[in-house]
């Protein structure tokens, strides 16, 4: 406890040292700036505003409120990042789901790291840092290595080595920027998962994108599903051709509903009949969990 008492009184020293005009640090070559710089401080709340480059655009009420919840019982666990932009000004660099639950709160302040940076550089330190976090949904990930590589001029090769990530795991999220915009608000409200949109990212047009994606969350798709529905509906046309020529015989009350079963399923099936009418219909499943999405299709349970 004595430990913490101290490093508290500690923090709020160097605030007073920060409010003191003739101690205005402005560099890391300041005087006292060993002091303050990559030091955790005590800051006024109001002298914080908020980072332009913050990747987060989506902030849960619940989930700030539950936050300020344990600030109030616990205090700031973590303290928040921030760079020096003026004397007595700072802006965030990362930790705005912690800033914005401890004016909730009604903390008058709060722990911070402090940095000197120029805009680049805090772009880069909010990006990559956000980018590490695991709330982030996969279009916020995605827009934060397009910001990475847009805004400092990173190819995608650095990029995988500065944020620790595969190459082709970037490539990933970074197509899902191709998605209409429709599908991609529906990832970030959680309705289809980051496998749904790599699925439809193979459709080129985006109103046959949306068509299945309708379909997808109003059947509860898994994405095998999906995946199959996809490849149905990217055939090319002489498959159909095909398909035609080994079902001529079908009859004509078979054959005008063939398309819709597949379509409905979103599977291959095979059909044969008799010119009497009698047939029968095979419907592949390819594991239980397709199986059992099959079978909530035909039963309904």
């Amino acid at each position: 406890m004595a430990k913490a008492t101290k490093k508290q009184a500690l923090g709020r020293g160097l605030s007073a040292l920060l409010k003191d005009p003739e101690n205005d640090i402005k560099s890391v070559s300041d005087k006292n700036a060993d002091q303050v710089i990559g030091n955790v401080v005590e800051l006024d709340v109001n002298s914080i505003e908020v980072n332009p480059f913050q990747p987060r655009s989506n902030f849960n009420d619940e989930a700030l409120e539950e936050l300020a919840s344990s600030i109030r019982e616990l205090g700031i666990i973590q303290p928040i990042t921030v760079r020096k932009l003026d004397f007595n000004k700072f802006q965030l660099v990362s930790g705005e789901r912690r800033f914005r639950a401890s004016k909730l709160v009604g903390l008058e302040t709060i722990p911070a790291y402090i940095r000197i940076a120029n805009d680049q550089e805090s772009l880069e330190m909010a990006l990559v840092e956000n980018i590490q976090r695991q709330d982030l949904d996969p279009i916020e990930i995605a827009l934060s290595y397009q910001r990475l590589i847009d805004e400092i001029e990173i190819t995608q090769e650095k990029l995988s080595d500065r944020v620790g990530k595969k190459r082709s795991t970037i490539t990933n999220y970074l197509r899902l920027l191709k998605l209409d915009p429709i599908i991609q608000t529906g990832m970030r409200d959680g309705f289809i998962s980051m496998g749904h949109g790599r699925a439809l990212i193979n459709i080129d047009k985006k109103k046959d994108q949306i068509a299945i994606y309708e379909k997808v969350v109003s059947e509860g798709l898994s994405v095998r599903a999906t995946e199959q529905l996809v490849k149905n509906r990217k055939e090319p046309q002489n498959a159909g051709s095909e398909n035609k020529k080994s079902t001529h015989n079908i009859p004509e009350f078979v054959s005008d509903s063939l398309d819709s079963l597949k379509e409905r399923l979103a599977t291959k099936i095979d059909i044969t009949a008799s010119k009497n009418g009698k047939g029968k219909i095979v419907i592949p499943f390819h594991s239980e969990e397709d199986f059992k999405r099959i079978k909530k299709l035909l039963t309904g349970e």
